[in-house]
Parts: C-alpha cells; structure tokens; sequence
C-alpha cells in the first residue's frame, strides 16, 4: 500500500499555490478559476428559469439544486443553489445571457459576483459617546474636555474614521431628542473643525435633524443604527448631500423592545433581504451605491447564538455590492456582563481578528489601540 500525505490548502491565494508546485506560469492567471469555488443562492426562480439553469449547470460539469417540483412544474417559485468553479459558473453565466425568461439579467449578476474583488485593509471605527447610559462608557466623556482629550487619544491610537454618538441604543433604551444630541455633538465638530483635524467623522444617530445639522459642520458619514425606519426624513437628507456616506444597520425594531423581537423564518435570508431592498430603495432615490455601508447589526434584536451565525457568514452579505461593518466591541455577545472593559476589550479583539483576517470593510471598536497594534504586528493578514 502506497503512503500517500495530503492536506487541506486554506490559502485564499490559490495562484501562488499552484505556481510554488511549478505549474505553467503563463496560464495559471487563467487556470486559478478552475480551482477556485463559490456556491450561489438564486431566489424566486420560475420552473422554466430553473430547468434551464439546471440544465446549463450540467452541461458545464456542475449541479444546480431546486425543489423537487420544479421539473414538474408543480410550484410557481422556487429557490435553487447554483455550485461550480469560477471557470464554471463564468461559461453558465455567459450562456444564461444567450437564454429567455430574464435570464440574460441572471447571467450578467452571477458574472459580476464572481468577478475578483482586491482585499480591502480593514479600516477601524473608534467609539465616541457622549452620553450618560451608553452600556460601556456612558458619561465617561459627556463632558466637552473628557471627549476631546478621547477624540484625540482615538486619533493617536490610529482610528481611520471616529464615530460619535450623543444617543444610547442600548437594549431597553428610549430615544434622545434631536436638540440634546446636537448639544453634545456640535461642540465636538466645531472643535474638529476649528483644528483643522482631517480625519473621517461619523455621526451615530437615528435623527434627520441631528444628521443635517452635522452634515452642515463637516460629518462625512452618518451611521443610522434604524436603516432609516426611524425617522422617514433621514434617507431624503443622504439623498440630498451626495458627498456623504451612510451605514444602513439592521435592527428588528427600536431599542426599547428589540430584544423581544428576535424571531426570524430564516435568519440570514431576513436580514439579507432587509438590507438588500434598503440599499436598492436608496439607490432609487440618488444614493451612489458606493457611499453605502451595510452593517449586520450585532446585537440589535438578535440573540446570543444568532449574533454568533452571523459573524460566521458575514461574508454573504458582501453579495449586496457594499462594504460591511461589523460592531462587536464589548457587547452582551461576550457573555462577560460583569467583566471590566479591559478585559472585554480582550474578547473583542479576538473575535475582530478573525474578522480582520476575512477582509472585512470595518470594525467598530471602544479600544482602537489594541486593535491598530494586532494590525500593525501581522501584516500578512492583510
């Protein structure tokens, strides 16, 4: 018997693989398709839509699942999981284009999914609270000296974008009026500006009036936790300012009851289409797709074991087209209530590492130190 060794390769980097065994250089650019796999979910598909793509899949050496009655034509709808190599599902995707039923539509999306995208260095959100009950930090830099001795030390401990909120959204929380968040923010921006200091402002807030008011003193991105149903005017006053950029979160509801709304049919698919149809109804009014940032909304009416299913497949809502931002830092996901910050921090930067490591678009975080230094000592992961 012969004493074969194999392993598993997890190296993303396929093509440096296949040129360290010695294959062809010149066409590895090409062959790198071959070995290269992404498994597609098609929604609300027709039988005529899924015979053929069924058929397409096979004749291209792959598979294509779909209810069972699609081949009889029993059922009006149907989902079906289209599977394959990247060389694959590009000849599938070419001849759908060649196909009636609106395929030609499918076929030019599939291409566009699998088209390679560059990795993308994970940009840090340092947290600013100016508030009294945030479940972290809340009243450490309420006052105006506290927050901008924070401001900078975020700043110094190498943030990309700070985000600043004045409204707790904590589970069990009720809203802050426009006018007290524009009390605590406004002192801050004017100080910002005043100082000439160049880096990225985000406004946390679920509040139109609070967002054009800081769009006005220099805010570049509004992170609204609601995705706009809160306040119906906040996706008019983005719509209205094309230079800035907006995080569309998910949540099942406001803050003061969400966490009694953690019932989904499907977890993934809900959120998946709640942002999906956000980030489409933006676009419809003017929104440039790429000042769009979806984020899955950790711990914004979800429990413990879903916040967990959705950072492990965090990447299929990069299908959206929009940079991902996730927010863990120090929250109840830990399962640690009584622990101090620094060792949250801790926990969180073990669970953003992973993150880091996947190529996510941003991070949300209290402690921005640690996390730049992680980032700093492992290059490689980037």
């Amino acid at each position: 018997m012969h004493d074969f060794l194999l392993k598993k390769i997890s190296n993303d980097n396929i093509e440096k693989e296949l040129i360290e065994i010695g294959y062809d250089k010149s066409y590895v650019h090409k062959a790198k398709n071959k070995f290269q796999y992404m498994t597609l979910k098609i929604f609300g598909i027709t039988p005529a839509q899924g015979n053929i793509i069924k058929q397409l899949a096979l004749s291209c050496g792959t598979d294509c699942g779909t209810n069972k009655d699609v081949i009889t034509g029993k059922i009006e709808k149907s989902d079906c999981i289209l599977t394959g190599n990247f060389s694959q599902l590009s000849l599938i995707a070419k001849k759908l284009q060649l196909q009636p039923f609106g395929l030609k539509d499918l076929g030019k999306l599939i291409e566009e999914k699998i088209t390679p995208k560059a990795n993308v260095k994970t940009k840090i959100m340092g947290i600013l609270n100016v508030t009294t009950n945030s479940f972290s930090d809340g009243g450490k830099y309420y006052k105006f000296e506290d927050a901008i001795e924070h401001l900078n030390q975020l700043i110094k401990d190498g943030a990309d974008v700070i985000d600043i909120g004045a409204e707790s959204t904590k589970p069990g929380t009720n809203g802050v009026s426009a006018d007290k968040q524009l009390e605590h923010i406004t002192p801050v921006l004017e100080y910002i500006k005043k100082n000439d200091i160049k880096i990225p402002i985000s406004i946390d807030t679920r509040s139109a009036v609070v967002a054009s008011e800081c769009i006005k003193l220099g805010a570049s991105i509004i992170n609204d936790v609601s995705g706009f149903d809160y306040d119906k005017d906040m996706i008019n006053v983005i719509a209205q300012n094309p230079e800035v950029k907006v995080v569309i979160q998910h949540s099942s509801s406001t803050p003061d009851n969400m966490q009694q709304h953690t019932d989904y049919k499907n977890l993934i698919n809900d959120i998946y289409f709640s942002l999906e149809n956000k980030v489409k109804l933006a676009t419809s009014l003017g929104i440039k797709k790429e000042n769009i940032i979806i984020d899955l909304g950790i711990g914004f009416g979800k429990t413990r074991e879903q916040n967990f299913e959705l950072l492990k497949r965090w990447r299929e809502f990069q299908t959206i087209g929009c940079p991902v931002l996730i927010g863990l830092s120090r929250k109840s996901l830990l399962n640690m209530p009584q622990a101090p910050n620094d060792e949250k921090d801790l926990y969180t930067l073990a669970l953003d590492s992973i993150l880091i490591n996947e190529n996510v678009d941003y991070i949300r975080v209290h402690n921005v130190k640690i996390h730049k230094t992680l980032m700093d000592m492992i290059p490689d992961l980037l």
